[in-house]
């Protein structure tokens, strides 16, 4: 049987640095996300990184891995979410799937989507909403 959580995660810290810059103003960055949930259904901490490619309007598209620690439901363990999403200068929306065998402790089997979409007023936080099983 499928869950689905509608939660978010509250942005403790966004160290993000570029690291090619071209001259017409795209550039190539990475970031280093931490995040803290301390909602019904999940609480725990996540370490969010992610590769991003700016267009010189501000447009971007990005990859990321997020692990989570912590506790799902009545379960407590870690699982990681790969993903890749894109900013249209208002919305971020990304998509991530649980990597297969990630899940340990009571997490271990973990399978499941995660999709986020925001904008600038959820600051500090990143609604999240998760569908997930533990068949």
């Amino acid at each position: 049987m499928s869950e689905r959580l509608e939660t978010k995660f509250e942005i403790k810290s966004w160290d993000e640095k570029p690291y090619r810059e071209l001259p017409d103003g795209r550039k190539f960055a990475e970031a280093r996300v931490a995040l803290a949930a301390a909602e019904a259904g999940i609480e725990g901490e996540a370490t969010f990184d992610a590769l991003l490619y700016y267009h010189a309007d501000g447009t971007s598209s990005y990859v990321t891995l997020m692990q989570f620690t912590g506790r799902l439901g009545e379960r407590e363990g870690t699982f990681v979410l790969a993903g890749s999403g894109s900013y249209d200068g208002t919305h971020a929306r990304g998509e991530s799937t649980v990597v297969p065998g990630s899940g340990t402790g009571d997490l271990a089997g973990l399978r499941g989507t995660a999709v986020s979409v925001s904008t600038h007023a959820d600051y500090p936080y990143m609604p999240l909403t998760l569908e997930y099983d533990l068949g």
